[in-house]
């Protein structure tokens, strides 16, 4: 990955010649350290300049005829670019992208968010790994189905953590403390509410202002205006008193 201060090498991938304009437009003026070598608008157009160029950064539009950006994705047998995503909204998209930690950008695209992404590209040490590629292809295949690992950004790098070693999540600002059965703890930098919405097929709950646990994980519920929980690790949680008849809902059927 080059240093900050060399110019990224970048390709934009969009079937639709308008947005791939105003996408290098915004680059050209807000991001000077981004050189878009090629434009492509469509996804085997865009596996010839990949191999051409060998660009540090690929803009790829998700929706597109004939192949997709995923789809275009699983020709690649070794991914050696950053990624960044460019969709209109879509949740079933956003949900597999999310669970992966790759990058995305919202159309219409946004300055700052623009600004944000490159960024991010030029702080990074690697491009995406293999893992991250599974879980997104898993999850687009799959969308009802809840995925066994999530990629998640800590201070240091990805983590690929499976599901179901994770207890409960504490909020911290806008990131997350992980506690884990092995009783180490994680700090990621997702918010709590991003957290939420990552585990929400799985057997995770809100119980909480600041935390969100792992149905599973619960030994105990004690009995108050809202209560507590005493976890498998011996930790104790409050649940707020809005969300203990849902918290009681959801534990029965894993108590009786």
């Amino acid at each position: 990955m080059p240093e900050s201060r060399n110019i990224l090498k970048a390709v934009i991938v969009d079937d639709e010649p308008y947005c791939c304009e105003v996408l290098a437009a915004m680059l050209e003026a807000d991001c000077p350290e981004v050189n878009v070598l090629h434009i492509c608008n469509s996804g085997s157009e865009a596996l010839d300049a990949i191999h051409r160029y060998s660009p540090d950064i690929v803009f790829l539009d998700v929706e597109m005829p004939r192949m997709n950006g995923f789809e275009m994705l699983e020709q690649i047998h070794s991914i050696r670019f950053h990624l960044i995503f460019t969709t209109s909204y879509d949740q079933y998209a956003l949900k597999a992208i999310r669970f992966s930690a790759i990058d995305y950008l919202l159309k219409p695209v946004d300055r700052e968010e623009l600004k944000k992404s490159v960024q991010k590209v030029k702080e990074r040490i690697q491009a995406p790994v293999p893992q991250q590629l599974e879980i997104l292809i898993q999850k687009l295949r799959n969308p009802s189905h809840a995925v066994n690992k999530i990629a998640l950004p800590t201070l240091e790098g990805l983590q690929m953590i499976p599901v179901e070693i994770i207890i409960s999540c504490e909020s911290d600002d806008n990131y997350t403390n992980l506690q884990l059965k092995s009783r180490k703890k994680i700090l990621v930098t997702r918010s709590l509410k991003d957290m939420e919405e990552l585990l929400e097929q799985h057997s995770f709950i809100r119980v909480h202002r600041y935390y969100i646990v792992n149905l599973n994980e619960i030994e105990k519920y004690i009995k108050g205006e809202g209560g507590y929980l005493v976890m498998s690790d011996g930790s104790t949680i409050d649940v707020a008193k809005n969300k203990k008849e849902v918290l009681l809902k959801k534990l029965l059927p894993y108590k009786e």
